[in-house]
């Protein structure tokens, strides 16, 4: 069978026994080197994607996909709207809603919110809210009658619960016969719910949207915008760009990647740092593949000259050992994917028993939000990482290579 000569001799380089057992530990400690990181970098960028895909469904599990507000700060007529948009593609729900701000107080206990109007018939279409509640319903909001549903570290900050009564204070001032106050009433809790997002669990607080516009003082009728719901989450961008050329003047429309951009973005800046971190670990591992090829070309100095007088050209001389060194970096390219991949599939399964061994648990429920360590597998993140590797292993073969094919006939076999 025809063998490339290069590729003969680099393979039977690497499949002999070598005399010098030192070569043959530093190109195992470099083989060893690159699966390590090669699988660090598969494992910690599947779970960040994991933590970013968790925070991003509960984010928008309680925010819609797209919003469409005024300039003028409030609208009347917006059932007329919404009844064109639901004939738009990929829309599946959209529901009013009336935002501000206020205070909440129990006893001597006093928070700042955000106070948002919704309609309990309307609102599960748009968020995931009615699936979060603890205790209580937002069925239980009903115009006129003042009830309020709250977060559940808010309710714990408050020390109330369903049945109390707690006192909701705007920044609007009623003008009184003693002087100018702010507007203050008097709410019944109905329902609390809890999402695992500090934002929404401590400081959002749900009431009737005619409740809130009689609250803030708006025209019955009105509100402040709409949120919308899509299919496809990814699909936000294209439809909000869509829905600003077809809106009426006054109207504006944004999705969810701009109300969250700085946040995203951030976690993006980390999975990036992450990734030169850990591809320092590849680069270190790599950079051993220049030791090992170096002191094999000495090791070889003879084969090699032998070689050239043989009429190999030095390019010859390069192939074979960047075959060699090649060899290195494709095993330890391989067993990390191996051992990367394996992780980042079962990581889900192996912390609970890892935690159940040592007795221990590594995301405390009492302390963090999400106590359980997800992981998302990207192919895509795994073919760069491969690609990565690869490129940093062949880099790393490059000099020892070319000093080998400089290597002169007449000096290498003067003592042979």
């Amino acid at each position: 069978m025809f063998k490339p000569l290069p590729f003969y001799i680099g393979l039977r380089y690497t499949r002999a026994k070598r005399r010098n057992h030192f070569i043959s530990f530093i190109s195992l400690t470099s083989i060893l080197g690159i699966a390590l990181g090669v699988t660090a970098l598969i494992t910690v960028l599947s779970v960040m994607n994991g933590f970013e895909k968790e925070l991003r469904y509960r984010m928008l599990g309680m925010s819609a996909h797209v919003v469409i507000d005024t300039y003028n700060g409030h609208w009347s007529d917006w059932q007329i709207l919404a009844e064109s948009l639901r004939k738009q593609p990929h829309i599946i729900g959209i529901a009013p809603f009336i935002q501000g701000q206020a205070m909440v107080s129990f006893e001597e206990n006093v928070y700042g919110t955000m106070l948002q109007g919704i309609l309990p018939e309307l609102e599960p279409q748009v968020s995931q809210v009615k699936e979060k509640m603890i205790a209580g319903s937002i069925d239980n909001l009903r115009a006129g009658e003042f009830g309020i549903v709250i977060g559940s570290e808010l309710a714990n900050s408050l020390g109330t619960g369903v049945g109390r009564k707690i006192t909701l204070v705007v920044p609007q001032a009623s003008v009184t016969p003693i002087g100018v106050l702010p507007r203050i009433k008097r709410f019944t809790v109905q329902g609390i719910f809890t999402v695992g997002i500090h934002e929404y669990d401590s400081s959002l607080v749900l009431l009737h949207l005619a409740d809130a516009a009689k609250l803030l003082r708006l025209p019955p009728g009105s509100i402040h915008g709409l949120n919308i719901k899509l299919d496809d989450m990814f699909m936000a961008t294209s439809l909000s760009h869509r829905l600003q050329n077809e809106l009426p003047v006054g109207y504006r429309s944004y999705d969810w990647t701009y109300r969250y951009a700085n946040f995203f973005a951030a976690i993006k800046m980390e999975k990036t740092v992450m990734f030169v971190i850990l591809t320092l670990i590849v680069a270190v591992a790599a950079f051993n593949i220049v030791s090992t090829l170096v002191m094999v070309v000495t090791d070889k100095q003879a084969d090699i000259a032998i070689l050239q007088t043989l009429g190999a050209t030095p390019r010859t001389i390069m192939a074979i050992f960047i075959v060699q060194g090649a060899l290195i970096g494709v095993l330890g390219t391989l067993l990390g994917l191996g051992g990367g991949i394996s992780l980042a599939l079962n990581i889900e399964t192996l912390i609970p028993v890892i935690e159940n061994f040592f007795d221990t648990k590594f995301l405390s429920s009492d302390i963090y939000y999400i106590s359980e360590l997800p992981s998302d597998l990207r192919w895509l993140d795994v073919y760069k990482i491969t690609i990565l590797s690869l490129l940093i292993s062949l880099f790393a073969t490059i000099y020892p290579a070319w000093r080998a094919s400089r290597t002169h006939p007449a000096e290498a076999l003067r003592y042979e």
